[in-house]
């Protein structure tokens, strides 16, 4: 980790917050509690305990592994509905498959993103290549959850395949801290994925003892979420480490930190900064579904009962 990466950050575009910037508080950090999903694989539900208007428009978040997988051992998930929202998966190591009943997919690996709008609704799988279950291998990725607003809820599903070499990449004025952008915008700078709802997406490597403050937009609400290593967050550096979430306040500018000294098999802080513009709508989310009201979740259900969300290909090619 990370999959995409540049010798000299010092030849990047570099990206700072201005000095009458507010800086935005941390409101809290948590940590996310270990899981399992699909066929088993495991995950830190990364947005545990935190309330629904410090994460609007995100639902959820899963950070699957870092694992390293024997022969045989590489599982993914079943064919599962979705209705009403987008997933984004970012994967950071290995290679997992996506496809789903409308005949859409694709092969993700090493730093590449799926962002799949389900809108209207479909059936979805994710699995690792069969090559992959047979050798084993090093598994270790994201999948984040992003709402919709009520009006798109019930557009065409939809598929972006962000590869890892797209992504805008920025740094800190001193080259101390890598910056991945792979949706939205950070001071002018455009990331490749294309959302319904305002968002941005980072993906943050600080070297020991780097900081960065980076300019935040004022309209987004800001989250924090360490996926390796140790350091700070805010301008009152309050402690984060490997799985646990920042919720920050109102404000210009957000800081992170990593610490002087790291464990020995992270050698940098990596961190995803998350922001997004809240929807503010009435959410109704069970299970696969992220409806407006308890009816509309109750006709997705119905919907995908009587397999007006698609039905499973006889082959599926995983």
């Amino acid at each position: 980790m990370p999959a995409v990466t540049v010798d000299n950050p010092l030849t990047l575009p570099k990206v700072a917050a201005s000095g009458d910037a507010a800086a935005r508080p941390v409101l809290a950090v948590t940590t996310a509690p270990s899981g399992f999903e699909g066929e088993g694989f495991p995950v830190r539900r990364a947005f545990a305990g935190i309330n629904y208007r410090h994460l609007d428009p995100f639902i959820m978040m899963d950070q699957m592994g870092e694992v390293e997988y024997a022969a045989g051992e590489p599982k993914g998930t079943p064919w599962h509905p979705h209705r009403g929202f987008e997933t984004v998966t970012y994967l950071i190591d290995g290679t997992f498959i996506h496809q789903d009943s409308n005949g859409g997919g694709g092969t993700i690996e090493n730093g590449d993103t799926q962002w799949m709008t389900a809108g209207s609704g479909l059936l979805h799988i994710e699995a690792p290549p069969e090559s992959l279950v047979m050798s084993g291998g090093l598994f270790h990725g994201l999948q984040l959850w992003v709402n919709l607003p009520k009006a798109d809820k019930m557009m065409n599903p939809r598929y972006q395949d962000i590869r890892g070499g797209e992504v805008q990449l920025l740094a800190s004025p001193d080259g101390g801290a890598l910056l991945r952008v792979i949706a939205g915008e950070l001071d002018g700078h455009e990331g490749p994925g294309i959302t319904h709802t305002p968002i941005t997406m980072i993906h943050a490597t600080v070297r020991p003892g780097a900081e960065v403050t980076l300019p935040w937009r004022e309209d987004f609400n800001g989250l924090a979420y360490v996926l390796a290593g140790r350091g700070t967050v805010g301008a009152e550096r309050r402690p984060i480490a490997m799985g646990q979430t920042a919720v920050f306040g109102a404000g210009g500018s957000l800081t992170v930190r990593a610490d002087e000294r790291q464990d020995g098999n992270t050698p940098d802080l990596e961190v995803v900064l998350l922001g997004g513009r809240p929807i503010r709508e009435p959410m109704a989310h069970y299970g696969p579904f992220v409806m407006n009201s308890q009816a509309e979740l109750k006709q997705a259900f119905e919907d995908f009962q009587a397999g007006r969300l698609g039905t499973v290909p006889a082959v599926h090619g995983m």
